[in-house]
Formats: structure tokens, sequence, C-alpha cells
């Protein structure tokens, strides 16, 4: 669990990451260098869910012996189906991390929405539905692990 008293607004209790893979946490397939070990930093304090249509088929190789729970969506309506998941779980405890206009109801959905902005862009949507905007999912993922450094850009 994190916990991330937010200055003037509400404190979260975090239990949950949902990523999308493709475009968050890989390109073109493979998996961000360095993304390996920060989620396995940050498993030892929320339980880390990896969502995809895998376009590439990698997934389940470039995850293998991670700390996640890989789930792949099928390709129509998934941004209806990463929301379903994070409802699941409780929107209360998640926070989201998403690029593409199929994140954007995930993001809306959960308590802490972290959109990144990696080679391929963000989509608008996405952007707009998010808390927060890194520029990479390094810097995206570093935040749960410096909680300070969102309580600073979500106070009031």
């Amino acid at each position: 669990m994190i916990e991330i008293a937010i200055p003037g607004a509400r404190t979260l209790t975090l239990h949950h990451l949902v990523a999308d893979y493709n475009g968050t946490l890989a390109a073109d397939g493979r998996l961000i260098p360095g993304v390996a070990d920060l989620l396995r930093r940050i498993a030892d304090s929320l339980e880390v869910h990896v969502l995809t249509a895998d376009t590439f088929g990698r997934v389940r190789a470039e995850m293998s012996g991670l700390p996640c729970r890989i789930t792949i969506l099928p390709r129509a309506k998934q941004d209806r189906g990463k929301r379903r998941y994070v409802r699941s779980l409780g929107p209360q405890a998640v926070v989201c991390l998403g690029n593409g206009r199929n994140d954007r109801l995930m993001l809306r959905e959960a308590a802490l929405g972290v959109a990144v902005v990696l080679d391929e862009g963000a989509a608008r949507d996405a952007l707009l539905a998010a808390d927060v905007v890194c520029t990479d999912v390094i810097r995206a993922l570093e935040l749960l692990l410096n909680p300070l450094r969102l309580a600073a850009t979500l106070r009031v």
C-alpha cells in the first residue's frame, strides 16, 4: 500500500498499479530499459497489473519473472475492458498508467491517473483524463516510489 496525503485535498490509499503495456511500459513490444527494476520495487508496495491486447505477441516473454499479473484483453472495446478491470479492483485504490485513447476510461476511473508520453506520443483524450502527465514511464514509476512528488504536483 502507498498512502499519499494531498495538501488541500484527500489522502490516496493505493493498493494496485494498473498499467497499459504497449506505448506505456513498452515500445514496439519491448519493455523499456529500467522499467523491470522499477516494477520490482513498486511490487513491494502495490499489486502490479498489466493490461494489453499484446499487439506484438511479446508481453509474456518481456514480463517473464516480474511480479505482476498480465491480462490480455480482446482488441474490441478495449477501453471498456480496461475500465471494467479497474472497477473490479475498487477504483479508489488504483493508480493507472496509460497513453492511448483506449486508456482514457481507466485513467479517469482510477483514484490516480497518470498519462505518459513516449515515442509514439499520447492521445489527447488520455491526457485530458489523467491527473498527472509524465514525459516518460521511468518518471511516472518513480513518482510512486517518491509520493511527495505527487503531493507537490496535486496540491490544491
